[in-house]
């Protein structure tokens, strides 16, 4: 019996270490959140930015690198670092987030023909910012998120 946990154990020990942020990803993000997200700076309009939407809660903008014909940033003006930081407090300006994309694709002529939404969340993802941002991709045909395996 005592052979069976000490393997499960390592079993687990061996998985949560594959599943776990590389130490390069883990110290560039400590020092990104440290510094203060870029967005936050746009926000506090220490940064220029192409703003196409904005209340309280929310902001939207054009990216310095475009990755489809339409693409904004949707970014709630409270820094949550990622998803995995989400409180109970943050379901309204999640589900605003949400509204802003559907109104933004609206105005942008995609709403009919097809968008994308995609949020990034951490290194697997590529999440490079470390305040939660929804990227509205469209315009074209945009191809399968992944590729596919056969």
């Amino acid at each position: 019996m005592k052979k069976i946990i000490l393997f499960s154990l390592s079993i687990l020990s061996f998985t949560a270490v594959g599943w776990s942020q590389s130490l390069e990803y883990q110290k560039q993000k400590a020092e990104k959140i440290v510094k203060g997200s870029v967005f936050t700076k746009i926000i506090k309009r220490e940064l220029p930015a192409t703003i196409v939407y904005e209340d309280d809660d929310v902001i939207a903008f054009t990216p310095l690198r475009l990755q489809a014909p339409v693409h904004l940033l949707i970014v709630p003006k409270k820094e949550i670092h990622t998803i995995n930081d989400v409180t109970d407090e943050d379901a309204l300006v999640l589900g605003k987030l949400f509204l802003v994309a559907k109104k933004l694709a609206k105005e942008k002529g995609i709403s009919k023909t097809g968008y994308r939404l995609s949020i990034n969340i951490n290194e697997d993802a590529g999440q490079s910012v470390f305040h939660l941002h929804m990227h509205l991709l469209g315009g074209k045909k945009l191809g399968p998120m992944l590729t596919q395996e056969k």
